[in-house]
C-alpha cells in the first residue's frame, strides 16, 4: 500500500481516501470489477482511521456508480456497461465512437450460404437460393461484445471484395447505390449455447441478447436480414416511451 494520510492537511480523511480509491479503482488489477478493493477494515487499520470513515469515501464511490459493495462478500469496481438506443439509429462504430470506446474487428468474414427458411422468409426470396454472408465479431480492445451475422438480398451486388471493416450502411451506399430507411426488430434472451458462447468466451448457460431484424430501403424491400448476439456483461439496449396525452 503506497498511500497515507497527510495528517497536516485541511482536507478531511474521508476526502483524501475518496482520492486515493479513485486512483487505485483505475488500476489494471481492479478495473471492471477484475478484484476486490481492499477491505473497509484493512484500510481503516493501515491507516489509523476508523471503519466509519473509510466507509464515508467508499459510500461516496458507491453513490457515483463506481463501484458495488455486496455484504459478506467485499468491493469492487462496476462493470461498465455500453447502452445503446432501440430508437436511434447510428452505426456500431460510430456508437462505441461516441463512448470513447476503439472498436477492434476480431473477425470479419464474407462467404456464400443458401438460404435457409429464415433466411427465405425475411428476405423474400426462395428457400436455398444462394446469399452473402456477412459474419463481424467485434468489441474493444478488453473483450468480444458481439457477434453479428448479415444475408444480403441478392439485388444489392454484394461481390465479397468489399471492405467490410467500414461502417455497412455507408458502404452499401456509396458502392452499391442502396439505402437503407427502415429496421424491422425483435430482441430476446437465449442461453450462449453451443459456437455462439465459444465465439463470444461466454460459458455455457450464460444470458445473452440476440437481435434479429430486417433492414429495407425506401420502398420497404428487403435489404439485409441481420442476426446479433450481443455479450450482456458489456452491452445493454435502452428504450426512451413517451405518452401521448
Amino acid at each position: 500500500m503506497d498511500f497515507k494520510l497527510d495528517q497536516n492537511s485541511s482536507i478531511p480523511f474521508h476526502v483524501q481516501i475518496e482520492g486515493y480509491l479513485r486512483e487505485l479503482i483505475l488500476r489494471k488489477d481492479y478495473r471492471n470489477g477484475a478484484s476486490f478493493l481492499p477491505k473497509e477494515v484493512t484500510l481503516s487499520k493501515k491507516l489509523g482511521v476508523s471503519r466509519n470513515t473509510v466507509r464515508q469515501a467508499v459510500n461516496t464511490l458507491v453513490n457515483d456508480g463506481l463501484v458495488e459493495r455486496k455484504k459478506g462478500v467485499g468491493t469492487k469496481v462496476v462493470t461498465k456497461k455500453i447502452t445503446t438506443r432501440l430508437d436511434n439509429w447510428i452505426s456500431f462504430t460510430k456508437e462505441m465512437e461516441n463512448q470513447g470506446i476503439e472498436v477492434v474487428n476480431y473477425s470479419v468474414q464474407i462467404s456464400n450460404a443458401e438460404a435457409s427458411e429464415e433466411v427465405s422468409q425475411a428476405l423474400r426470396i426462395s428457400l436455398s437460393k444462394k446469399v452473402w454472408k456477412l459474419e463481424k465479431i467485434r468489441g474493444s480492445k478488453k473483450a468480444k461484445y458481439l457477434y453479428s451475422v448479415s444475408y444480403f438480398h441478392p439485388r444489392v451486388g454484394i461481390t465479397g471484395k468489399e471492405d467490410f471493416t467500414i461502417p455497412l450502411y455507408e458502404l452499401l451506399e456509396k458502392e452499391h447505390d442502396t439505402i437503407v430507411m427502415t429496421s424491422k426488430e425483435k430482441i430476446s434472451a437465449i442461453k450462449a449455447a453451443g459456437d455462439i458462447g465459444s465465439l463470444l468466451d461466454v460459458g455455457p448457460d450464460i444470458p445473452i441478447l440476440k437481435r434479429e431484424r430486417v433492414v429495407c430501403d425506401p420502398g420497404d424491400r428487403p435489404v439485409e436480414y441481420n442476426v446479433v448476439y450481443y455479450h450482456t456483461s458489456y452491452f445493454t439496449y435502452d428504450i426512451e416511451i413517451k405518452r401521448s396525452l
